[in-house]
């Protein structure tokens, strides 16, 4: 009997699925490819799934001889190890930034002389809009936690951007573009920083804003998006109040915090030395980390946010931190410097590596911004957060349409450099 292969996702089986897989039996013994979560998120959205449900649940369809997993967007390397005798795939393919992965396909069947068999596309049904209106009709704040530690365990690399309003995450949410090979590039998830939530209420960076008023705003963008968030929690306060506004957070349904090891007033760290702020004992700090896992569930990440290097300290002080801080239950480590150069971010990370391979690691590189991700990945970086730049971009952007008011007595001009009143009325949905 003939081998024949097909590829799947398989995240929402539909009947174009079924169609697929009845056409594909036809001609022999059918081994369905089935994507993994890398695979798979390296091009679209994590499936709500994971690879062992999907899994299950193909095995239980009828015509399916063998399931293999497909490492891959591509199916280069699973045709070439299992060189089957005839590929099945849709027609669509033929057409948008598929055609590139159709035309590296048929070079490999050639190779190992297969024949692919090209089936009408079946209409009206698409796996990614069911998957996006599943999202959008309401993600369990359990399930959206606990999607930031599968984007990492995943992806190995994620990006987050900093979200200050309602509006602000469904521009993070929904913007994205494709390279010319198709591959989806998008934000992984939110950034809830302390210095925008404060400077948006036009108020000091100094922890004077009370989680709970923080938490409505959160919930706010909640409501309208299904990203993960990381939530900026400062030092997080008295212990006495971090024991009990770390278990609100928790059930709220944020994925991670970042605390970081700092004392007494808060003060933004890329001031630096030039403001009189104080670095806590890291045994202190310990101990912190401890009361924040008793008092949460192991799907809160809690990550302590490292600033030896703000104080101008030595690398080892901050490696010394680190190992403590891990001992302590940390799930993750940031490592913040308000330096340009980014010399010692990166002994550090290469340091940190060699000790702990697969600790998540965080940098916000604000300072040192000419850094590109791929050098971070390389590295072994696993998250990098964009912190603030939303905000600073709506600022001169409002400053600028009121001064062009102002100078021509008119708004006529500034039209030019506003969303349309019509964009603005079909921007979300039921306005309209």
């Amino acid at each position: 009997m003939k081998k024949v292969y097909i590829a799947l996702s398989a995240d929402v089986i539909h009947h174009g699925h079924i169609n697929l897989i009845n056409n594909a039996k036809k001609y022999g013994s059918l081994i369905v490819g089935l994507l993994t979560d890398k695979a798979i998120a390296s091009f679209k959205r994590m499936p709500l799934l994971n690879y062992q449900q999907r899994k299950k649940i193909l095995e239980n369809i009828n015509g399916v001889n063998k399931i293999v997993p497909q490492n891959e967007w591509e199916y280069s390397e699973n045709l070439i190890k299992i060189r089957p005798d005839i590929m099945v795939h849709g027609d669509d393919w033929k057409f948008g930034p598929d055609r590139i992965l159709r035309d590296k396909t048929i070079k490999t069947l050639n190779k190992i002389n297969a024949k692919l068999i090209e089936i009408p596309y079946t209409k009206d049904v698409s796996s990614s809009a069911m998957q996006q209106r599943i999202y959008e009709q309401g993600i369990s704040p359990y399930n959206r936690q606990r999607l930031l530690k599968r984007l990492i365990d995943t992806k190995g690399f994620v990006r987050i951007l900093e979200t200050h309003s309602p509006l602000s995450a469904i521009i993070a949410e929904k913007t994205f573009y494709k390279n010319r090979i198709g591959k989806k590039i998008e934000f992984d998830g939110f950034w809830s920083s302390s210095l925008t939530d404060s400077t948006l209420r036009g108020q000091p960076d100094i922890e004077v804003l009370d989680i709970n008023e923080r938490l409505k705003n959160i919930n706010s963008i909640f409501d309208v998006t299904t990203k993960p968030m990381i939530v900026d929690i400062d030092t997080g306060g008295k212990n006495e109040h971090f024991q009990i506004n770390i278990k609100t957070i928790d059930r709220n349904g944020i994925s991670a915090v970042i605390m970081e090891d700092k004392k007494g007033l808060k003060k933004n760290s890329l001031f630096g030395l030039s403001v009189k702020q104080q670095q806590e004992n890291p045994l202190l700090f310990k101990k912190k980390i401890e009361l924040g896992k008793r008092n949460s569930s192991n799907n809160l990440m809690i990550i302590a946010r490292i600033e030896s290097l703000i104080f101008d300290k030595p690398i080892k002080d901050a490696l010394n931190r680190a190992d403590k801080y891990l001992q302590g239950g940390a799930d993750g480590i940031m490592i913040h410097s308000k330096d340009k150069d980014p010399k010692k971010i990166f002994k550090f990370i290469k340091m940190f590596r060699k000790k702990f391979l697969t600790t998540p690691l965080v940098v916000v590189p604000s300072s040192y911004n000419h850094v590109k991700e791929n050098t971070f990945l390389d590295l072994g970086v696993n998250v990098v957060i964009y912190a603030n730049h939303l905000l600073r971009a709506s600022y001169p952007a409002m400053r600028n349409t009121a001064m062009s008011i102002l100078k021509n007595s008119r708004s006529l001009e500034s039209d030019r450099s506003l969303l349309s009143i019509k964009e603005i009325l079909e921007l979300i949905p039921g306005t309209k």
